[in-house]
Formats: structure tokens, sequence, C-alpha cells
């Protein structure tokens, strides 16, 4: 298997400052390293280059995304609002979302990087692809910033494939512990792309990712959420798969996957609470991978997202690369023996009834696929 890879050391200058976790810095709590910091992303690769993985993969050099790439998603005033800033001494996008000097041009690479991974993808230079970018994106809405993300890399690509790649239909899959809210307001109303999102119920952003929340006008019943319980592990992705994900994978017969990696549904993540390891991430993308040559010849670009442990991410990320590129390392997950036992790792009545509910929203999703 052919699998690209983007990266940049760039990618690793995006300055998020310090912060109580995720909290701007003062008040009564002494400010510490802001959660969304570079190591879990720079020990990714670096794990990447330890296993021998790296050298297997097929560089993909990123680029800026153009202002004309941006402005197909967000509004010209919030372009410019995070350039200006950037150009001064950074500044905050608007809801979490800090930011430092030459963020603005980062973050377009990050944007650029999954336009091109996309059209390695469509191209056929590669199989399949797998984006190390930072800042992530999913939060990003038109005109705000949200949950460490400036510019919305996976929709704007999306946007891309459909505009200039002549993509008929686009699926989204978000297994990020946080809910892709931003991915969802781009293609609210649109038909042709389906995002899916699996997360943690009423996180981040609060009051968002409702199994309800199904898209409206053409796009209605486009548009579905598995809000699973805190503490759910692989039994309940692995059944959420089973009865939403790959079900509306097969009804809407996309032409194209992306995947929102985000691997703070991990085990220890500092902000999540879920119970994910390495071998769930790995069959996850092994499934989705498998809906991909059923569906579209294999096109899936993988773009991380979330991911907050810097001592579990990169065993994480590694595991779903290794799955996109056919051969696993010698490397073994060393927290595996402790993960695996957690308690409540399989399904759980409770998050039956909440995939099950997601699930009857397919009897009216995909009306017209």
């Amino acid at each position: 298997m052919r699998t690209g890879f983007v990266w940049d050391e760039w990618y690793m200058w995006h300055d998020t400052g310090s912060a109580a976790a995720f909290l701007p810095a003062g008040g009564p709590i002494q400010p510490d390293t802001h959660v969304e910091n570079p190591e879990p992303k720079r020990r990714l690769h670096n794990l990447l280059d330890f296993s021998g993985v790296l050298d297997t993969l097929q560089e993909i050099e990123p680029r800026q995304a153009t202002l004309e790439e941006l402005l197909r998603f967000h509004t010209p005033e919030y372009v410019d609002e995070i350039a200006e800033q950037s150009a001064e001494s950074g500044g905050d996008a608007g809801d979490l979302t800090p930011f430092g000097p030459d963020s603005y041009d980062i973050a377009r690479l990050a944007a650029g990087g999954v336009i091109e991974a996309t059209d390695a993808v469509l191209d056929g230079d590669v199989d399949n692809a797998y984006a190390l970018v930072r800042p992530p994106g999913h939060h990003a809405e038109s005109d705000i910033g949200r949950g460490f993300c400036i510019f919305g890399n996976i929709a704007l690509a999306a946007m891309h494939a459909r505009s200039e790649r002549d993509i008929e239909r686009v699926a989204v899959v978000d297994f990020d512990v946080h809910h892709g809210n931003g991915t969802q307001k781009a293609f609210w109303d649109d038909p042709t792309v389906l995002p899916i999102s699996l997360h943690q119920d009423n996180f981040f952003p609060p009051g968002e990712g409702a199994v309800d929340e199904v898209g409206e006008g053409d796009g209605r019943g486009y548009n579905l959420n598995v809000p699973l319980p805190p503490g759910s592990g692989v039994g309940a992705y692995e059944t959420a798969f089973e009865r939403v994900v790959l079900p509306a994978l097969d009804k809407f017969d996309p032409d194209l996957i992306y995947l929102a990696a985000g691997v703070d549904s991990g085990a220890i993540d500092p902000l999540g609470r879920m119970m994910l390891h390495s071998e769930g991430y790995r069959t996850l993308t092994r499934q989705l991978l498998a809906a991909a040559d059923e569906h579209c010849d294999g096109r899936l670009v993988a773009v991380h997202e979330g991911g907050y442990s810097s001592a579990y991410a990169p065993f994480s990320g590694l595991a779903i690369i290794e799955e996109l590129r056919g051969e696993r390392s010698d490397i073994e997950d060393p927290f595996m023996p402790i993960f695996a036992e957690l308690g409540y790792q399989g399904l759980q009545p409770h998050q039956e009834a909440v995939i099950d509910d997601a699930a009857e929203k397919l009897d009216i999703a995909l009306q017209n696929s």
C-alpha cells in the first residue's frame, strides 16, 4: 500500500502560549504549557522515524492554502482578522483558540497540506494519505475559531475536491473525542457531503452534537452524530461503526472519504474521558479502509486532529498509519496490557441505547442516495 504523508517542521512552531490546561493565563492558578502544544504530534513523528515506518511513507509536500481556497468556507472578515493579529503579536481566533506570530501562515500551511494530500490520493500518486498537521481544524467555523482550530482543514479540502476535482460525494468520519461542529456547519444543508461524528456526549462545544442534529433543507438526513457516553471503550466504538458508520457509508456510496483522526478518545488523554486504545484505533481504521475499497477505490485521507497525551497519542497515531500502509512495525504498544483490561471496555447497555438511537436516524437519512 502506498501511503502519503504530510508533515512540516513549521507546524510545530504554531504557538498557543501558556495556559491552565486550555484556559488563558491569569487568575488564581499558575499557568502551565497549553494542552494543545507541539509535543504529542512531534513525538508521533519521532516514533514513526524510530520505528522505520517514516521511511516507507511517500512524502507529500504541503503548501499554503490560497485566499480563494480559504474563502470557500471562511468569511473575508475572519480571514483578515487572523492575518492582522498574526502579523502583530498573535491573538485569539475567538473561542479557546490562541495563536502567536506567523500562525496565520502556519494554519494556511495546515489547510493546504490537507488539500495536497487530497490531490495526491485523487491523482493516484498514493493509495491513501495521513496529514500530520497543526493547528487542527474540525472545530473552526466560517467566522470564528474554536477549540484550538483556526481554519477548517478537512472542510476546505472537501470543498476543493467537490469544486476542483469533480468529486460528487464526500464522507467525513470523525472519531475525535470532541464533536466535529465546524465540519457539520460547513455542510449543514449540503447533500453531497456526509459528516459522521462519534464523540463524547455534550463535551465540546457544549450543547452541540446531539443525535437529532441531522442537517436541514437539501442536507436534511446528511449529517449524523453518535454522542457516546463518557467512559465508552472499544466495544462502544466498534458497535457504532457496525450499526451507524458503515451502513451510512454503504447508503451514501462516497467517492472520497476523510478520517478526522483525533486520538483524544484514547485512555489517559488529559481532555477526553473515553477508553480507546491503539488496537481499537487500528480496528476502526481497518474498517474504514475496507469501506473505501468498496466505495471509492480506496481513496481515504486521514487528517490528524486532537490528541493531547504526549505519552500515548504517538502509539495511537502509529497504529492508524500502520493500518493505512498495510503493514505493522516491530513496535509494540507498551500500554496495551493495561488499557485492554480496563473495566467496561465492552459495550454497555446505556451505550448501546445511544447507538441504537443514532442508527434509527438512518431510516430518514440519505433519502436521495
